[in-house]
């Protein structure tokens, strides 16, 4: 699904209104989605309160009110800075006035008494004060306002037992308080709906209801911690509407990512499912290698050689039993350029190659990544396959796809314009402290910082894909995957659950099993990303939020592939 920036979402709605579907309808259909998600989510006949300010996110949260209120739910209103329209008119407003709805001003309510009352006995808030056109820090008296709801919802009292019908999200414990449910409109207000900014005094959400497309200030922190569940409602704009827009990023879902999933015949064999080789691997990093390699079968390799250096073997060999094995020369438990002489003749036998999980930072390391990987720097060297043997130039070594992963990155981002040499397609899986170390910024600019690069994931990684002309895979809450065309897919998960070692591993093994299948290096990166992501969820909804081993993954890569078939 497309997301849209603010100016473009004005532009579909400009356009829709021209074509005859009017900002009425639009209104009113979103007015219908934000109370439907109410009934769903809240016991019947729950106490309902509503926020509404100016414009049309309070109209939206009006239509709310009165559609809540036919359906038997005891609704009140609280605006603030309402005024009526230029023509005197809001006829929305006019409608739950005439259906005696309790409604207050805040300008009425000086200490806010009655708002706090309305708060403690409300089950269900829904924030319909400030929409997407309004961003920045807040005032007008609102910052005093969201922290008198949020005071007051804290204090909210636990009903009886007997008068519970359904819980609420999110649960409460069993002695705190019931919070009610909150729910934004469009946006929790204040949120920067292009940047992810937001003031800290904003009211947090259990639920969005976006209108149409979701935004980038969604998936972008610190605003999007303040989202909660996102779900998007159809206000009836044409899609085709914007499909001449700019496109900007789209958000992966389950069905994009079905479509893009190889097939999986009954009359196959192992070959058919692709030989995925992973240089992986040191004596401080055992780990790495097991998870990487575990993982590619998981998603579905059909086989899968380790290529690790000898000092490791026999522990490795002991903890994953189904690869094969490469044994590489190594000096103290790390790889060295000799190990060439192994890989070099074994690399056509595969689709696929993943180099980096547990590699280490020794020089002689790097020296061989970058003899592996980057032309440029094997031109400038003549290492010897034998004592005395001048190495001919080998900057035709035909390589498969490759994901580079970890420590690969760091050693590459040693080496001065090391995307020069590098040889493609691959798929580099940076989290942020790695891609500050790639990044040189643009005209020789020092390195970007990791907050600079959390600032803006989408626009990063766009930039970086471009310029290294490779799959950028900007790993963390809502991976971003970008494209050396300027395609950017975030993928939609943000899981604490994943904030372990050897998760980082877990991905590149899936991701490299969807290129040895056959997938093209983007499709791959989404697919690998957004069933990393989907067992992480099912791990959290059935067993925690924190405690997760990223070995956990493993079991639950192959029922995220069946979820998703």
């Amino acid at each position: 699904m497309r997301l849209v920036t603010v100016e473009q979402m004005k532009a579909l709605e400009r356009r829709a209104d021209a074509a005859g579907h009017d900002y009425a309808t639009m209104m009113e259909r979103a007015g219908h989605a934000v109370a439907s998600v109410v009934r769903e989510r809240a016991p019947a006949g729950a106490a309902v309160l509503v926020l509404v300010g100016p414009g049309n996110n309070g109209g939206d949260g009006l239509v709310a009110a009165r559609y809540l209120h036919g359906w038997g739910f005891r609704v009140s209103a609280y605006l603030w800075r309402r005024a009526a329209s230029p023509s005197g008119e809001d006829p929305n407003l006019d409608i739950v006035k005439e259906l005696d709805i309790p409604l207050v001003r805040a300008g009425e309510d000086p200490n806010q008494a009655q708002l706090v009352e309305w708060v403690r006995q409300a089950d269900v808030v829904i924030d319909a004060l400030l929409g997407t056109g309004v961003a920045g820090e807040l005032r007008g008296g609102l910052p005093e306002m969201l922290q008198a709801v949020r005071t007051a919802a804290s204090e909210r009292r636990r009903p009886e037992p007997a008068a519970v019908r359904a819980p609420a999200a999110p649960r409460p414990s069993a002695e705190g308080p019931l919070r009610p449910l909150v729910v934004a409109v469009d946006v929790p207000s204040g949120l920067d709906s292009d940047s992810g900014a937001i003031d800290e005094r904003a009211l947090p959400a259990d639920i969005t209801v976006t209108l149409a497309y979701p935004k980038r200030g969604h998936y972008a922190f610190p605003g999007a911690g303040y989202v909660g569940e996102l779900l998007v409602a159809d206000i009836g704009i044409d899609p085709a509407f914007a499909e001449d827009l700019p496109a900007d990023a789209t958000v992966a879902d389950a069905a994009h990512v079905a479509a893009l999933l190889p097939e999986r015949p009954a009359a196959s064999h192992k070959g058919t499912f692709g030989r995925a080789l992973i240089v992986a691997g040191s004596t401080n990093y055992v780990g790495a290698a097991c998870l990487a390699a575990e993982a590619a079968y998981r998603a579905g390799a059909g086989l899968v050689t380790l290529a690790v250096p000898e000092a490791i073997h026999p522990i490795v060999a002991a903890k994953v039993t189904e690869p094969t094995f490469l044994v590489l020369p190594h000096d103290m438990g790390a790889l060295v350029p000799d190990a060439l002489r192994v890989l070099m003749p074994r690399l056509g036998e595969y689709e696929a190659l993943l180099v980096g999980p547990g590699l280490g930072r020794d020089p002689k390391t790097r020296d061989l990544v970058t003899e592996l990987l980057a032309r440029k720097a094997r031109q400038r060297r003549a290492i010897g396959f034998m004592p005395g043997e001048a190495r001919r130039e080998e900057g035709s070594l035909p390589l498969p796809p490759t994901v580079i992963d970890a420590d690969a990155l760091n050693l590459l981002s040693e080496i001065d314009r090391w995307w020069e040499g590098l040889q493609g397609p691959a798929i580099l899986t940076p989290h942020p402290g790695e891609m500050a170390r790639l990044s040189t910024g643009r005209d020789s600019s020092p390195r970007l910082s990791t907050e600079e690069i959390q600032r803006d994931r989408i626009g990063v990684a766009r930039d970086a894909a471009r310029r290294w002309g490779q799959v950028v895979v900007l790993k963390g809450a809502y991976t971003v995957v970008a494209a050396p065309g300027g395609e950017v897919t975030v993928i939609p998960f943000a899981n604490a659950a994943l904030a372990t070692a050897g998760t980082g591993d877990v991905l590149a093994g899936a991701i490299v099993a969807l290129l040895a299948q056959g997938l093209a290096p983007r499709d791959a990166a989404v697919c690998g990303a957004y069933l990393h992501g989907l067992a992480a969820e099912m791990w959290s909804r059935h067993t925690a939020r924190a405690g997760m081993l990223a070995g956990d993954l493993l079991p639950l890569l192959p029922k995220a592939l069946e979820a998703l078939r």
